[in-house]
């Protein structure tokens, strides 16, 4: 059992000892005590005061001294106003550190074949153009979401739709046709994502050269000018033959997809995500329009007289949606919700979780309306996972002007400005170029994972490259540099021949600064849990970064391997050990990994 519930338990027991009533163990949780305070965890009496009809002071000496006498675990305590603090006996958390180091997945509750069944949905990219900075957010996110989720005990289903069809699809196609002269990824020596975004960012320059140019011989307003532009009616001239099934316009449609899927592929296995089934908006824009017209049949829907249906809700405080326009076609809501029924003819989801940014939020709290209106039992309880937009120190990016970052460029500039920083601190010494070429790597990409998943995922954020690698402060490097030199301290005793786990440790009394560790090893569940209940990787982030701050500072204050007491040793080691062991589950549940040497 838990400290925690130990404490708790033992307080219930007080209060109906005491004052004759049954506390609730909620009531009676602790929470750790102030730094600016002595003990180790915190009862706030307050909920009993009417109970004991007395004041916060003489309540909290009452409950202490029973504590004292009744629970073992407890071995001081003081009193500030209605806060007890309790000091917990140093046998205790030395008896804790034994049960961490015993389980193998500490923290990690394991799931059943009778776990609920979450699927996540993230990543959701364009075919017109390759991976950018706003992705890599989505990216990072919705994969650690997924790794915190399978922590607390759910089945996961990764997921991602892909928009490959629409107009901005048509615009690279029909650049590449117009001025590509038949390149390919291979003749350019191109990814196939960068090759298609080129011809995407080119079309938009000469549609607004073509625009300007008819504003100014025609005299035209530029609304107007857009209207008679010839190059946008050829793009919605291939978009028609697309979804006529044009064969011609099809056959260009999927060589050009299959270059792209084969560039993200690449760019999803450099940044560690992946995903257990993708789905293909050109595969459930027809689906969603059947599952209209069956709504529509129901009563859920109405038609207006253009032809056009609409859902009313008004009766939720909304207004009224479109769902197909006059012409029968589909608007993005209606290819949710056939991706939805697809999605639900292949998993029996319990819980839907959608990462998608927040300029979304009105659009997924009508989904969530309609999935409950048409019969998806978990659609009044989908998440819509709404983070904040990523910019860089320089602003906005914008995809059409060819401003945006790409995730690739990106990440190769991560793992270059590792590499610069790494060998100028001497972290390379002594490493073969394979060596340094992994680490820069691990560090570049650890760099770029941790700066961004710390930041709570609803707020906007601007991400600084040169401030994320740096080897002190609150980064993924720091983290990372303080996990391998735990490693090597462990190595060094193995070669010494010391095995800590062979070694009688009962006589060892931890230290205040080894009780705060151990403390803070042991609020790794809470946190894990705590961070699946806000769906928040940056609750799990912030935790590793508290805990290596802890531990350097122990590093610091505490001899390891010249201790000459042998079992304060080995508990020491013990110690690091699983300080090492969290580090590095914390930072796999943000998909990072970590280095054994630096």
């Amino acid at each position: 059992m838990k400290i925690e519930q130990i404490i708790a338990s033992a307080t219930a027991n007080a209060v109906k000892a005491l004052y004759g009533i049954e506390a609730d163990t909620n009531t009676c949780m602790p929470q750790k005590t102030k730094k600016e305070f002595e003990g180790n965890l915190t009862v706030v009496v307050f909920p009993f005061l009417r109970a004991s009809k007395k004041g916060p002071e003489a309540t909290a000496q009452e409950i202490g001294e029973y504590l004292i006498a009744n629970e073992p675990a407890v071995a001081g305590f003081n009193v500030i106003k209605g806060f007890l603090n309790l000091v917990i006996a140093p046998a205790f958390w030395a008896g804790l550190l034994h049960e961490i180091e015993h389980d193998e997945h500490f923290g990690i509750t394991q799931a059943t074949d009778e776990s609920p069944l979450v699927m996540i949905e993230y990543s959701s990219p364009n075919t017109n153009k390759p991976l950018h900075l706003g992705h890599v957010r989505n990216n990072l996110l919705g994969y650690s979401l997924s790794r915190i989720m399978e922590a607390n005990g759910n089945r996961v289903v990764k997921t991602n739709i892909v928009n490959d069809r629409g107009i901005h699809i048509c615009k690279s196609m029909l650049a590449w046709q117009k001025w590509g002269n038949n390149v390919t990824p291979e003749t350019a020596g191109k990814k196939g994502d960068h090759l298609i975004g080129d011809f995407y960012v080119l079309f938009d320059k000469h549609y607004k050269a073509e625009v300007a140019a008819i504003m100014e011989k025609e005299n035209k307003s530029k609304e107007e000018a857009e209207a008679a532009s010839p190059l946008m009616a050829e793009a919605r001239e291939m978009l028609r033959r697309w979804e006529a099934g044009d064969e011609e316009v099809r056959s260009v449609w999927r060589m050009m997809n299959e270059w792209v899927y084969a560039g993200f592929d690449e760019t999803y296995r450099r940044m560690g995500v992946d995903f257990d089934k993708i789905y293909y908006e050109s595969e459930t824009y027809l689906e969603g329009k059947d599952k209209v017209l069956e709504g529509l049949e129901k009563g859920i829907m109405y038609r207006k007289e253009d032809g056009s249906v609409w859902a009313d809700l008004t009766g939720e405080g909304l207004d009224h949606k479109l769902l197909l326009r006059s012409d029968g076609t589909s608007v993005y809501m209606t290819q949710d919700i056939g991706t939805a029924k697809l999605r639900f003819i292949d998993y029996p989801i319990d819980k839907m979780i959608y990462v998608v940014g927040n300029e979304q939020n009105y659009h997924f709290q009508v989904l969530s309306i309609l999935l409950d209106k048409l019969g998806f039992k978990w659609g009044k309880d989908l998440v819509h996972f709404s983070y904040g937009m990523v910019e860089l120190p320089e602003g906005k990016m914008k995809s059409r002007e060819g401003t945006v970052v790409d995730a690739d460029d990106l990440m190769d500039e991560m793992e270059a400005t590792a590499r610069e920083t790494s060998a100028e601190l001497g972290k390379l010494d002594g490493c073969t170029a394979e060596e340094a070429r992994e680490i820069s790597r691990i560090v570049g990409m650890g760099a770029l994972k941790y700066f961004i998943l710390k930041v709570d995922p609803r707020k906007n954020m601007t991400f600084n490259p040169k401030e994320s690698i740096d080897f002190n402060g609150n980064t993924g490097p720091f983290i990372q540099y303080t996990y391998a030199r735990i490693r090597s301290v462990m190595r060094k005793a193995a070669d010494a021949g010391i095995d800590y786990s062979k070694i009688e440790m009962n006589s060892v009394v931890p230290a205040e600064k080894e009780i705060d560790l151990i403390q803070r090893l042991a609020s790794y569940p809470a946190t894990v849990a705590e961070a699946g209940r806000l769906y928040s990787p940056a609750q799990i982030a912030n935790y590793v970064y508290d805990l290596v701050k802890e531990y350097n500072q122990f590093y610091h204050d505490f001899s390891i391997l010249k201790e000459e007491n042998e079992a304060v040793r080995a508990f020491r080691l013990m110690l690091s050990a699983n300080v090492a062991k969290v580090i590095a589950s914390g930072m796999s549940l943000l998909g990072i990994d970590v280095p054994e040497r630096m």
